[in-house]
């Protein structure tokens, strides 16, 4: 497969998980951008900036619908922004097979928490 057919594949797939599953797209993103060729680091950098803008276009169309909780956002956004610089800053610090490992272990905590809800 051409690499353009991966990326709009990737773009694609990342975009639906972003909208079916509010900002779930990255889950999808760091595999297939590992697979694509980049480097764990910059496949997890890649994400973010992947579903940055998908989340934005997410938030409208819930915002349009009448799905977005003000006071929730207003709650969260200032401790996700800290805790956005803090892993950012980690990130850098931390091995690969870490941040690997890490975000192996989320994966599983993830599915095996939505599986009992």
């Amino acid at each position: 497969m051409k690499d353009k057919t991966k990326m709009g594949l990737l773009g694609a797939l990342t975009g639906l998980a972003n909208g079916f599953f509010g900002s779930g797209g990255g889950i999808i993103a760091v595999p297939m951008l590992k697979k694509a060729g980049f480097e764990p680091k910059k496949a997890h950098a890649g994400s973010l900036a992947l579903t940055l803008p998908l989340s934005a276009v997410s938030a409208l169309f819930y915002l349009g619908n009448g799905s977005f909780d003000y006071m929730s956002a207003v709650k969260l956004i200032p401790f996700g922004l800290a805790g956005a610089v803090i892993g950012t800053f980690l990130m850098k610090r931390i091995s690969v097979r870490l941040l690997s490992g890490i975000f192996g272990l989320l994966l599983i905590i993830a599915g095996v928490r939505n599986l009992f809800l």
